[in-house]
C-alpha cells in the first residue's frame, strides 16, 4: 500500500518531503506551520522570504533546514467559508501542486498533515476525503512516488484516515 497513516510529530520524521500547512505569507505561525519552521531553523525562513508567499491551493519547496527531512514542500490550504468559495477544489490542489512539486525534485516519500482542518475550520471528514481521494488519484498517474504518509497530529484524525484508506 503506497499510504499510510501515523500519529507522529511531522518534523521527526525521516521522508524526501514533508508538507507544511502554510500561510500564504510563508512566515510561519501556529500550529504546524510554527513547529516547523522552530524545529527546522532560520534556513527555512530565509528562504521562504525569498520565494516571497504562495496563494491558496499552491505548493512551493524549500531546504529543511535542520529536520531529518530533505525537504519542505509548503502548500496553503482554503480556510473553510461553508464550502461556498471552492474549498473543496483548493485543498484538491494544495495535495496536486505539493505531489508534482515531489516529483520534480525526484522525491519518493512524502508525508502530509491534515491541511485546514485546525484553524481554519475545514471540516476534518470531508478534508480526510479529498486528502486520501487525491492523493490515491495522483499515485495512480506518478509511480515515481514510492510512499505517502497521513500524519496526524490527533486521534480524531488517525481515525478518520485509517478508516478512509482501509475503504480505499
Amino acid at each position: 500500500m503506497k499510504m499510510e497513516v501515523l500519529q507522529e510529530d511531522i518534523t521527526t520524521l525521516d521522508v524526501d518531503a514533508i508538507v507544511n500547512a502554510a500561510n500564504k505569507t510563508l512566515r510561519g505561525g501556529g500550529g504546524v506551520d510554527g513547529a516547523i519552521h522552530r524545529a527546522g531553523g532560520k534556513a527555512i525562513l530565509e528562504e521562504c522570504k525569498e520565494i516571497g508567499g504562495c496563494e491558496t491551493g499552491e505548493a512551493v519547496i524549500t531546504t529543511a533546514g535542520k529536520m531529518p527531512v530533505r525537504h519542505v514542500i509548503h502548500t496553503v490550504g482554503p480556510v473553510w467559508n461553508g464550502g461556498e468559495n471552492k474549498e473543496e477544489e483548493l485543498l484538491r490542489n494544495c495535495y496536486k501542486n505539493s505531489l508534482q512539486l515531489a516529483v520534480e525534485h525526484d522525491l519518493q516519500t512524502i508525508a502530509f498533515p491534515n491541511i485546514s482542518t485546525g484553524a481554519y475550520g475545514f471540516p476534518k471528514e470531508r478534508a480526510a476525503r479529498i486528502a486520501v481521494e487525491t492523493v490515491e488519484q495522483v499515485l495512480s498517474d506518478r509511480p515515481a512516488i514510492d510512499k505517502v504518509f497521513f500524519i496526524c497530529f490527533d486521534k480524531e484524525n488517525h481515525d478518520l484516515y485509517s478508516d478512509m484508506l482501509k475503504g480505499s
